[in-house]
């Protein structure tokens, strides 16, 4: 396992991506597939994976099984640093971060907690409590019900050692580059929009450098071109794969609640990969929108690869 400060580097030297967990056709987690779809991106250059994240349907698992995947994803990634989720309550939270530490996770992404609405105070507790229960890197995500000021984060960052990141999925650039501004170089910076891509521009400029790619899950050399493209200026390759790719892309993943995760699983299919269903209450994409899916992905020179 990395320690925090090698993770910190290593988050912001590239591009990420978070894994879909597979399953089979009763729901169960299907470990043979995952692993090697895992070794599979990890030939991609990913900078770091988040294992069972929010498109690997962290929400869906029970925490018995968010340590089986972290184990599968560290056996199969090489040397990519592998990030495991954790969230709920701070009871459970804590639960899922020593699990996932024992498993081997380099590090951890906090997500929102269950449900509710809380104060600064309360929030600030919170992540305190799941950062002194690990000695491994946490990247606290900032989205939803779990938006902290930047004077809280500066406490944070302050209060624990082991708080090597900040991930921002509200959109709300001012703030962020608040954030970025008052801390500076004390964590690393995450853009964590669903598609991020399309916010990405606008994120590099309030100096976030990197961020959570999701369709790094069925176009990796795709992101990756977009991904240098965006860091050495070349607009003209941005606009064309945002106007060839992602934005179809997204009106199609914003047809319906939930596609966020559907769409990548769904592309997966498209290529003729099978990460088996979503977990309900996600649904999957239609057939129709299948089908349209795939279209978007030929269109941009992107071949089936061999199933498993």
């Amino acid at each position: 396992m990395m320690n925090p400060i090698e993770l910190k580097k290593a988050v912001g030297s590239g591009l990420l991506s978070f894994p879909v967990t597979h399953f089979d056709d009763q729901l169960k987690f299907d470990e043979a597939k995952y692993r090697r779809h895992v070794e599979w991106l990890s030939g991609y250059d990913a900078a770091a994976l988040f294992a069972a994240g929010g498109t690997g349907e962290f929400f869906s698992l029970n925490p018995a099984e968010i340590p089986q995947v972290v184990r599968a994803a560290k056996a199969s990634a090489g040397k990519t640093p592998i990030i495991s989720g954790t969230g709920y309550g701070t009871s459970l939270a804590i639960e899922i971060a020593v699990a996932a530490e024992k498993a081997g996770a380099d590090g951890l992404l906090l997500l929102p907690p269950y449900l509710m609405f809380a104060e600064q105070a309360g929030l600030i507790a919170h992540v305190k409590a799941v950062c002194q229960s690990v000695g491994i890197g946490v990247i606290v995500y900032n989205r939803d019900n779990a938006v902290l000021t930047a004077d809280s984060i500066a406490r944070l960052a302050e209060e624990c050692p082991n708080l090597i990141g900040f991930k921002d999925g509200v959109g709300d650039v001012d703030k962020v580059i608040e954030i970025t501004t008052l801390l500076g170089d004390r964590l690393v910076y995450v853009g964590g929009m669903p598609t991020h891509e399309v916010y990405a521009q606008a994120y590099f400029a309030a100096g976030v450098t990197t961020y959570s790619s999701a369709v790094f899950n069925f176009v990796p050399a795709l992101a990756q071109r977009f991904y240098g493209a965006l860091r050495t200026g070349d607009q003209a390759t941005v606009d064309e794969i945002l106007k060839g790719f992602f934005f179809p892309f997204v009106a199609l993943r914003n047809r319906k609640k939930g596609y966020a995760v559907s769409i990548i699983k769904a592309g997966l299919r498209v290529l003729g990969q099978n990460p088996g269903p979503v977990r309900p209450p996600l649904t999957d994409l239609t057939q129709d929108e299948l089908a349209l899916l795939e279209k978007i992905v030929q269109a941009n020179g992107v071949t089936r690869i061999a199933a498993e």
